[in-house]
């Protein structure tokens, strides 16, 4: 088996990851001048839909829906998190842990531990890049 130094191997490393970034970069570079096109396209028809006032439009290619999206935020937390607690209407919220704050409220809390709260914890291999002098 071909073995390589960590010279090598951390140098290849740094390598790799400077050309993603690079793929990268070009890449959403790219994707947001698409993105912005069919923003145009979609505020054009739209309007279009608006004119006619058309719920949707069919046409050879295409079915054309006129929706209402909702997007909710609270300015008021605790008046929010009081009526899930008051409704039991846990679901309201994503079923997610901010991995940080459990990890520094679990430090600083030893005693504390949920049941049924599952640790996924393995070693990662960071490389940095030393600063050029």
């Amino acid at each position: 088996m071909d073995e390589q130094s960590v010279e090598e191997l951390s140098t290849e490393y740094l390598k790799i990851r400077k050309e993603r970034e690079e793929i990268k970069q070009y890449y959403d570079h790219m994707d947001k001048l698409l993105v912005d096109k069919m923003a145009d396209v979609e505020t054009k028809l739209l309007d279009i839909l608006n004119a006619q006032n058309a719920s949707s439009i069919s046409t050879k290619t295409a079915t054309v829906v006129r929706r209402i999206t909702s997007r909710y935020n609270p300015s008021n937390w605790d008046a929010v998190y009081d009526m899930i607690y008051k409704y039991k209407a846990f679901g309201l919220l994503h079923k997610r842990v901010h991995d940080t704050n459990m990890k520094q409220f679990l430090e600083e809390n030893p005693d504390v531990y949920p049941e049924g709260l599952n640790v996924d914890s393995r070693y990662t291999v960071v490389v940095k890049r030393k600063s050029q002098e």
